[in-house]
């Protein structure tokens, strides 16, 4: 079978292939470095690529993050604030009168195991 071409995907049709190549390497993930290695990380690069094109995800809200892992992990306003070590600081950040500070983002990060990443946002306090 000749392998996948790694090449700019276009449409969903290319996509479902690439996903297909991609998905051969996850029972045996190939070393880095190594040409299957390369193929491997390309693969996943023009995929991304193609993704972010196709269905663009709009910038997070921190705010809205924190409410969402809240109640979908069934977490009240009492256990963010133990987290945080202040009930004060929790109702400050979830009524949007206090931002995030780094320490918060680490902290909350770490403990609910959300991406500092989606915890950096635009949300800007009252």
């Amino acid at each position: 079978m000749t392998p996948f071409p790694v090449r700019v995907i276009h449409d969903d049709d290319q996509l479902a292939a690439a996903l297909a190549a991609y998905e051969a390497f996850f029972d045996a993930e190939p070393e880095p470095g190594t040409p299957e290695g390369d193929r491997f990380e390309l693969l996943g690069l023009v995929i991304a690529a193609y993704e972010e094109r196709r269905w663009p995800v709009a910038a997070t809200n921190p705010l809205e993050v924190i409410r969402l892992v809240m109640e979908g992990r069934g977490y009240t306003q009492a256990d963010f604030a133990a987290l945080l070590g202040s009930r004060s600081r929790a109702s400050e950040i979830l009524n949007g009168r206090r931002g995030l500070s780094v320490e918060h983002i680490r902290t909350i990060s770490a403990a609910w195991r959300i991406p500092a990443a989606a915890l950096i946002g635009t949300a800007q306090a009252a």
